[in-house]
C-alpha cells in the first residue's frame, strides 16, 4: 500500500485538518481582537458574559462571543455552560499586568506591518525577496522610522516578547565575574537588565538608535552606576573593548551580507578574550514543529532576513573572523551561539 495515500476513513479527517490550516489566519485575527480590547484584563476578577464584557469595552456582545468562542477551541479563554468566559493559563499572559505579559507582543505580531506581507507570501516566494517595500513604500525599518505609531508598536511589542524570555536566556549564558557586557541593538535593555541583576560584578552598555534608547528599562536602583546607554549604528561600528557582546534577535533580521557587516563591526571592537553571543533560533533540519521555522517565514515576508542552522552560523562567523565555539539551548525558542575571535 502506498504510504502517502490516506487509509480508508482517514480522508475526511485529513481534509478537515487542511481546511483548519487554511483558515488559521482567523485565529490570529481573533487573538488580536482579544488583545486590543483587553479582554484578559476584564476577566482578571472572574468570569464575565459577553454582554458584561461588551458593556465594559464598547463592542458588540454577539460578535465578541463568536471571536472568543473560536479562541476557546485553542485553550485561550474558556466558555462555560452558562456562556461566561474564563481566563485560562494561556490567557493569563494576555493580561497587561502579567509579570511576563504577551499582550503587546501579540498586538505587534498581528499588526498590518507583518500581516499584509504575509498575505503576499506567494509574491515573495516568486520574487526571491520581500515585497514589503512594494506594499508600504519603504523597507521595514525605514517604514517604522517614518511612522511613529508603527515604530512605537514594534518597540513595545519587542520589549514584551523579550520579557518572556530574557531571564531564561540570561541564566543560560556564561558571563565572567567582572567586565563589560555590550548589548548591540538591545532595544529597551530588558536582556541587559537581567544580566546585570544576575551578575553584580558586571557593567553594561546598551547600544541602539537614540529614539529607542529614550524608552530604556535600566533605571533600577540595583543597577545604579553600572550601565550607560550609547546611541549608534551597528552597521558602522560598535563600542570597543567589551568582554561579552550580545546580539539578541538581530542577525535574523538581515541578509547574510548585512549580517557580515554587523559581525565585522563586532570583530573590530573585540579585544583578546572577548566573546560574542548571538541569540536567535537555531534551525534543525527535521519535520518537528518549531517556532523558529515559523519565525523564518516571518523574516522572509517582512524583511530579507532568515533563521539559520548551526552550519550557517558557523560559516557566517568564520567569514567575519570569528569561530563558533558552542551552541547552547535555552527553555525559550532562542539558542545561544557563542563565538570568539580567530
Amino acid at each position: 500500500m502506498d504510504a502517502t495515500r490516506p487509509a480508508p476513513g482517514d480522508q475526511e479527517s485529513l481534509t478537515l485538518r487542511l481546511t483548519e490550516h487554511a483558515l488559521g489566519y482567523l485565529h490570529s485575527a481573533a487573538l488580536r481582537v482579544a488583545a486590543r480590547i483587553g479582554i484578559a484584563d476584564h476577566l482578571a476578577d472572574g468570569p464575565r458574559t459577553p454582554e458584561e464584557l461588551a458593556a465594559h469595552t464598547g463592542v458588540s456582545a454577539t460578535h465578541l462571543q463568536r471571536a472568543l468562542r473560536l479562541l476557546a477551541t485553542r485553550e485561550v479563554f474558556r466558555e462555560d455552560k452558562d456562556g461566561a468566559f474564563h481566563l485560562t493559563p494561556a490567557a493569563e499572559f494576555l493580561r497587561s499586568d502579567a509579570p511576563t505579559s504577551m499582550r503587546d507582543g501579540v498586538i505587534m505580531l498581528t499588526d498590518e506591518t507583518f500581516w499584509k506581507p504575509a498575505g503576499q507570501l506567494e509574491d515573495t516566494v516568486r520574487a526571491g525577496h520581500t515585497v514589503f517595500e512594494e506594499i508600504f513604500g519603504a523597507p521595514f525599518f525605514d517604514h517604522l522610522a517614518r511612522l511613529p505609531r508603527a515604530g512605537e508598536a514594534f518597540d513595545t511589542g519587542m520589549a514584551g516578547l523579550s520579557d518572556s524570555e530574557d531571564d531564561v536566556v540570561a541564566a543560560a549564558c556564561t558571563f565572567p565575574a567582572t567586565g563589560t557586557v555590550v548589548d548591540i541593538g538591545g532595544g529597551r535593555g530588558g536582556l541587559l537588565r537581567r544580566v546585570l541583576l544576575r551578575h553584580p560584578g558586571l557593567t553594561g552598555v546598551l547600544y541602539d538608535q537614540e529614539a529607542v534608547l529614550r524608552h530604556h528599562h535600566l533605571d533600577d536602583p540595583a543597577l545604579a552606576g553600572r550601565w550607560e546607554a550609547r546611541p549608534g549604528d551597528f552597521f558602522a561600528s560598535v563600542p570597543d573593548g567589551g568582554d561579552v557582546y550580545l546580539l539578541k534577535r538581530i542577525l535574523h533580521d538581515w541578509s547574510d551580507e548585512d549580517c557580515l557587516r554587523i559581525l565585522r563591526a563586532c570583530r573590530a571592537a573585540m579585544k583578546d578574550g572577548s566573546r560574542l553571543l548571538a541569540i536567535d533560533a537555531v534551525i534543525v533540519r527535521d519535520n518537528a514543529p518549531d517556532l523558529g521555522k515559523t519565525l523564518d517565514v516571518l523574516m522572509m515576508t517582512s524583511l530579507n532576513g532568515r533563521e539559520r542552522g548551526e552550519q550557517e552560523f558557523r560559516r557566517l562567523l568564520a567569514e567575519a573572523g570569528l569561530r563558533l565555539t558552542r551552541v547552547l539551548p535555552t527553555p525559550s525558542a532562542m539558542s545561544i551561539v557563542e563565538a570568539t575571535a580567530v
